[in-house]
């Protein structure tokens, strides 16, 4: 990997030359360096994301569908190498970054045919022989920060729909996970007009000077509540728009007329997908008494038999945690659970068998309750605590009585009971019997702090859009409402 910056399409040395080190959590070998770019090479990205723009936003929308659907056919042909790649800097196995790279061609499919779809509205007229027409168009320069769980994917739900509603865009990705974004678009995006897709790789200063620049119009952020606030009173200053997917705690209600093998073996997976590192992870179980013992047995069992190894091993369950940092928080957060009364089942440490890589074992706790720190604050880490509940109206209250509303989910044969937990449940995403599965055309985003906006499906695109009204009058012709007003005669209108 060159150690330079990719902006415009060519190298960019960083004008400060400090730079960031990239490390393998797996072998923990340092294994590239970017730079840590300076508010002055953000503002060079975005001057040429700002000089560009209006001739991409004016492209005929069958050109700009087939350069977005060149994307996804050129990121189908290097799968292999940019799913290596993300594998190699986050420690998540290599056949998931492979499902990852499906994803992110599927999304640019997508929004290649709907952004040409349709640009607005016609308003049935107030006075005749007059139209009214509401038009969306793009803001300008948008700035994506992205994180590092799921770098490519999470980029792409934000660059595909704001580059299909006629922006620019400049990425910053995270400073852990750089190294794919910019295998990507060297190979993937290289077809691309110059200037309307950009990165810029540093840290939260980075970020920050790309918030704070006058010329982004529009800031996408996938990451944590604590910071989606920061870019949120930052953005504010300048009343820019934002679109913050944040923090989840997410639930998952087990009631008593499932197949517990079944449901045990969706809530292992959801718990424990990516090591625990996705925004919508099953941090929270809620089981009815009646099947709780040989639900939690299930679940046990389950998270005994993943794999833990190497990620380019193609029969690896689960890799490494991201960074040293996370790993140190789940063990953080298995100590205060430990403390706080939970009963530990299985895992709670270091797997012995590794002398290197950031890997902790499953986790199951039960004997939980709703007042510890786990129910509470994110976990993101491979820890699945279990509670029981009588009710299936206490886990509604359960559920809803947290800061967080990104997603929930329930294992019921009872359409009723499922319907129900839908209607009462605030939660961006509901999932009946099928943890965690997105779709490109409906909406993602959260409710309460888990953040505001929606990627993905039209609501994804309006996003990036700002309307318009368009009045026409078929004719230029005196109106009886102008001056000189006669209060005696009346007005027609």
């Amino acid at each position: 990997m060159n150690n330079k910056n990719y902006i415009n399409k060519s190298w960019q040395d960083a004008k400060d030359g400090s730079t960031l080190k990239v490390e393998n959590p797996f072998t923990e070998e340092i294994i590239a360096e970017v730079p840590n770019s300076s508010a002055s090479d953000v503002d060079h990205a975005v001057s040429v994301a700002k000089a560009v723009w209006k001739d991409w936003k004016m492209m005929g929308s069958l050109e700009m569908r087939d350069l977005l659907r060149e994307v996804a056919v050129k990121s189908r042909a290097h799968d292999r190498e940019i799913a290596s790649i993300i594998t190699a800097e986050s420690g998540k196995p290599l056949i998931e970054c492979l499902d990852e790279i499906e994803w992110i061609a599927s999304i640019f499919e997508y929004y290649s045919e709907i952004g040409r779809d349709q640009r607005g509205r016609v308003v049935a007229p107030v006075t005749p022989r007059s139209m009214s027409m509401v038009v969306k168009e793009a803001y300008g320069v948008v700035g994506c920060i992205v994180p590092w769980n799921y770098p490519l994917l999470l980029m792409a739900w934000k660059v595909a729909p704001a580059l299909s509603a006629g922006n620019t865009v400049v990425v910053k990705p995270s400073e852990i996970t750089p190294l794919s974004i910019l295998h990507w678009m060297d190979v993937a995006c290289d077809h691309l007009p110059e200037g309307i897709l950009n990165i810029i790789t540093g840290a939260g200063e980075t970020g920050a000077a790309l918030v704070e620049h006058p010329d982004t119009r529009v800031i996408a952020f996938t990451g944590s509540v604590e910071t989606g606030k920061k870019i949120a009173l930052m953005a504010a200053k300048q009343l820019k728009k934002t679109s913050l997917e944040l923090g989840g705690n997410d639930p998952i209600i087990i009631c008593d007329d499932v197949d517990i093998e079944i449901a045990a073996k969706g809530t292992a997976w959801g718990g424990l997908l990516n090591a625990g590192q996705v925004c919508t992870s099953l941090e929270r179980v809620f089981v009815m008494e009646s099947v709780a013992d040989a639900f939690t047995e299930a679940v046990v069992e389950e998270a005994r038999q993943v794999r833990l190894g190497d990620p380019m091993n193609g029969q690896t369950d689960m890799g490494p945690m991201a960074s040293e940092m996370q790993l140190e928080k789940a063990e953080s957060k298995v100590n205060t659970a430990k403390d706080e009364g939970a009963r530990l089942l299985c895992g709670g440490g270091r797997p012995e068998q590794f002398e290197k890589g950031y890997f902790y074992s499953p986790t199951v706790f039960d004997q939980v309750t709703s007042e510890m720190e786990m129910m509470n604050v994110e976990t993101f880490g491979p820890i699945i605590p279990i509670q029981k509940i009588k009710t299936l109206e206490e886990a509604i209250e359960l559920t809803n009585n947290s800061q967080y509303g990104l997603g929930c989910n329930i294992y019921t044969n009872d359409m009723e009971k499922a319907l129900t937990a839908a209607d009462d449940i605030k939660a961006g995403s509901f999932w009946i019997n099928d943890p965690l599965t997105d779709n490109e055309a409906a909406p993602f985003g959260g409710m309460k702090m888990s953040g505001g906006g929606r990627e993905l499906g039209i609501e994804g695109l309006d996003e990036f859009r700002e309307p318009k009204h368009i009045l026409i009058d078929y004719q230029i012709r005196k109106k009886d409402y102008w001056f000189p007003y006669d209060l005696d005669e009346g007005r027609k209108t």
